[in-house]
């Protein structure tokens, strides 16, 4: 660890995390307040954040890198991409952009304090010999994401994990030496995760079985993009190939959202045939693949070419639908009484929800309790001056939201020196009077498991899309470079503008 990256120092901005939202809100400050110092604060010993945490078979995108990828730098690969084609973009990211030099790897976070009177934050972090070292700054942008890295998700209502004599993993901490060749590998869940895991798993040589408590939705489609290659071949340049492909995706995906609330059944068929196109039409959808909620309530997991049902059509992989009774030294039992003998068992159960790293927050000696606060546009929060928090897309890619969050911070800050404002925090506005207050989000809108487990750990909602994060890209890209920064949900220095006498009459 070299002598700078141990010292700590004072910046005008810090940014948590060096994972995909980390490094490109770095690129965006690099280049739209090219007078800010700022450092990158970062647990682990290199970048990558998610991409670097999971090894698992076969690890990568669950959404097309046009999209997934930054709007400034072109996209050159396969749509779905693997995880090291992805940390190979990211550090291309990172030297061209001179960013290394920011990053201090190998620092935890373990206090934030903010002090009104300095206008400050303060951080303490600890290095991996145990130093503790102090960072300061006028701005914290927090893009550590939302999920314990270290410890995942394991029901803790699962009898006798002990009594198996074979190896049992969460995919999160899966050993990429594991040799599964001839292995019974036995995988729990059936997400994205899983459906990522088991075509490798099979193509290794392992004989899988995908028991699962209830199906997904899977989006099957070639992984190529046809445009992208027909502009290349007609000569047409990456950077404008990555715009208009880039632009193609978000179009078909806003359609896919928006027929998945208007038109259903429609779309859940579309969803069957592009799974026939790839193993023909006698297939059988029931029981272990008629998910019981609508499309886009969870995640939709994307399958290139049709990897996943190819190897059951095949019989390389058997699915079971059933619940877990207990695990036995053979396997698991379930509910219904079948034995599912495995020498692997892989969990992939999900995430530990970890709300802004968990990190303790104090705001003038007060303790932040987040669920006393309510989100503006889920970045910002009540009570907390100069902060926000990048929080991506369910239905959309994350990196989407990292781009345009990323605008609307720049030029916060850039306005702020314009004003000659050092403080600035989201308060209801008077027209927000009498709001309700609500959970981060709407159970019928969105609902895996890690969000549903934890909702009482984040911030709230309000009942207006000021006050939410209403996960609609489409109308957060018209809506971000609307708003209007002296407006009364921005509080500069202590002093909200009044309401127009337009407002306060109504």
């Amino acid at each position: 660890m070299s002598e700078q990256a141990a010292s700590g120092g004072d910046f005008d901005v810090l940014i948590v995390g060096a994972g995909i939202s980390g490094i490109g809100s770095a690129w965006h400050l690099q280049e739209q307040c090219p007078g800010k110092t700022y450092a990158i604060i970062e647990a682990k010993d290199t970048f990558g954040g998610t991409w670097e945490t999971h090894k698992y078979p076969g690890v990568r995108s669950d959404s097309d890198l046009y999209t997934f990828g930054y709007r400034f730098k072109p996209w050159v690969g396969a749509p779905i991409a693997s995880g090291k084609a992805i940390l190979d973009y990211m550090g291309e990211v990172i030297e061209e952009g001179g960013i290394d030099r920011h990053i201090r790897y190998g620092h935890t976070i373990t206090s934030a304090k903010w002090d009104s009177r300095t206008n400050r934050w303060r951080l303490e972090a600890r290095t991996k010999d145990g130093a503790v070292v102090t960072f300061t700054a006028g701005f914290l942008w927090m893009c550590q994401g939302y999920y314990d890295h270290q410890v995942p998700y394991i029901p803790n209502d699962w009898q006798g994990v002990a009594d198996f004599k074979g190896q049992f993993v969460h995919a999160q901490l899966w050993d990429p030496e594991t040799d599964v060749a001839g292995k019974r590998v036995l995988v729990i869940g059936s997400g994205a995760t899983a459906a990522t895991v088991v075509p490798a798993l099979c193509d290794q040589g392992a004989k899988v079985t995908m028991l699962q408590r209830s199906p997904t939705w899977f989006y099957c489609a070639p992984n190529v993009s046809e445009l992208a290659e027909r502009l290349r071949t007609i000569g047409i340049d990456e950077p404008t190939i990555h715009r208009v492909v880039r632009q193609d995706y978000m179009y078909n995906f806003y359609e896919m959202d928006r027929r998945s609330r208007e038109e259903p059944e429609a779309m859940a068929e579309d969803l069957r045939a592009l799974i026939r196109g790839y193993v023909g039409e006698d297939f059988q959808f029931e029981p272990h693949f008629a998910p019981r909620y609508r499309v886009w309530q969870q995640r939709l997991a994307q399958l290139p070419d049709g990897d996943l049902f190819k190897h059951v059509v095949a019989g390389n992989a058997s699915v079971v639908t059933d619940t877990i009774d207990r695990f036995t030294e053979k396997g698991v039992l379930t509910s219904s009484g079948e034995l599912i003998e495995a020498d692997i068992i892989m969990a992939c159960t999900g995430f530990r929800l970890k709300v802004l790293g968990d990190i303790p927050f104090e705001v003038d000696g007060q303790a932040v309790n987040w669920v006393e606060t309510v989100t503006y546009r889920g970045m910002m929060f009540t009570g907390v001056p100069n902060m926000a928090w990048v929080f991506g897309y369910f239905r959309a890619s994350w990196t989407l939201r990292v781009d345009m969050m990323a605008d609307f911070i720049c030029h916060l800050l850039n306005h702020m020196d314009a004003r000659g404002a050092k403080k600035v925090e989201a308060a209801f506005r008077d027209e927000d009077a009498g709001i309700e207050v609500l959970p981060w989000i709407e159970e019928d809108n969105f609902n895996p498991g890690y969000l549903m487990r934890d909702m009482d750990k984040l911030p709230r909602r309000g009942s207006n899309d000021v006050w939410r994060h209403n996960q609609n890209y489409w109308l957060e890209r018209e809506a971000f470079p609307a708003i209007d920064l002296d407006g009364q949900e921005f509080v500069y220095d202590g002093v909200r503008r009044a309401a127009p006498l337009a407002e306060a009459a109504e």
